[in-house]
């Protein structure tokens, strides 16, 4: 027995009528109607976390535009100049304050303190000898008046005997208070040398090139931003670089020593500075110092005709 009957669609020439089905089961869709009278097609529902996120980039994007026209509009303010300008005219342009000059003000530096003595001790490892302090240690006895000694601490069993000659025969000829600054060096076991002037008041001032740093001011040398930046920046690139650094690093700044030194007779300019000491002193404790460009090779012979390069040769033989 059928299910239900259906008329014909077609029941008169050029009529087309839907017939409705009964009721017991679904409608059919109009398959005749019009595209104008379609039926809205189904929107589906946006997640609200959705258009959050939506909004939220609109307005990074609204705060980026906003940063950007800020910018522009001190870039138009300011002059910056190229940063990959020379510096060799302001270099050699600078004036300095050769190391045979009166000497720094050492109470200014260190602190006034009648009746005692200024000592700066110096901790360092005897398996890492800083030699650039050995070489600043003769350059200041050369300027002062110093009264210097060396220790052994107790955490180090056993020390070369040239690091405890390091500063010479040693020979207390006078009483204590007719000198003008006093350099004790201690060996001991610590991980990177260590620097105080005032053993109440100060904390230590470490790394061998900060304490260089420090050493070398005591000779009074005055340099313009300019230069004190590229001389700071020296002395970083030799400990971090040269004498730290991998083979790559190396190469890398041994080709920029040659650069620069074929303009300049120093790496600072035309005087000689803690640059120079540090980095000659790193090339030495190097594996490469025997292999260098030729206005480096030059650059050292000039370090070692002075006495205290010479002097911390020997300590390496």
């Amino acid at each position: 027995m059928p299910m239900y009957k259906v008329r014909s669609f077609h029941w008169a020439p050029g009529a087309v009528r839907a017939e409705q089905l009964p009721t017991c089961m679904y409608r059919l869709q109009n398959l005749h109607r019009g595209p104008a009278a379609a039926a809205p097609p189904h929107q589906e529902e946006v997640d609200p976390s959705l258009l959050a996120l939506e909004s939220r980039q609109e307005e990074i994007l609204k705060r980026l535009y906003e940063l950007k026209i800020a910018v522009d509009g001190l870039s138009k303010m300011i002059q910056t100049p190229d940063a990959d300008f020379d510096v060799t005219n302001i270099i050699q342009a600078d004036e300095y304050a050769p190391l045979t000059a009166s000497a720094a003000d050492l109470d200014s530096m260190l602190g006034k303190d009648y009746g005692a003595l200024k000592d700066i001790v110096i901790n360092a490892n005897p398996s890492q000898p800083p030699l650039s302090l050995l070489v600043l240690h003769s350059l200041l006895c050369e300027r002062y008046k110093i009264l210097s000694a060396v220790h052994t601490h107790s955490s180090v069993k056993c020390v070369p005997e040239n690091l405890l000659k390091c500063f010479g025969e040693q020979t207390r000829k006078q009483s204590r208070h007719e000198y003008k600054l006093g350099f004790t060096l201690i060996w001991k076991n610590v991980p990177k040398p260590q620097m105080k002037f005032s053993i109440q008041t100060m904390c230590p001032i470490e790394g061998e090139g900060n304490i260089a740093r420090f050493l070398f001011s005591l000779f009074g040398q005055k340099h313009n931003a300019v230069t004190s930046t590229l001389i700071d920046s020296w002395v970083d690139t030799a400990i971090f670089q040269l004498k730290e650094g991998s083979n790559k690093e190396k190469a890398a700044v041994l080709r920029s020593m040659n650069t620069t030194l074929g303009k300049t007779s120093w790496l600072g300019g035309n005087e000689l500075t803690v640059a120079d000491i540090v980095a000659w002193c790193a090339l030495q404790q190097t594996s490469c110092s025997n292999a260098v460009p030729a206005n480096v090779q030059k650059w050292m012979k000039s370090c070692e005709n002075l006495a205290p390069f010479n002097s911390a040769l020997k300590l390496l033989k």
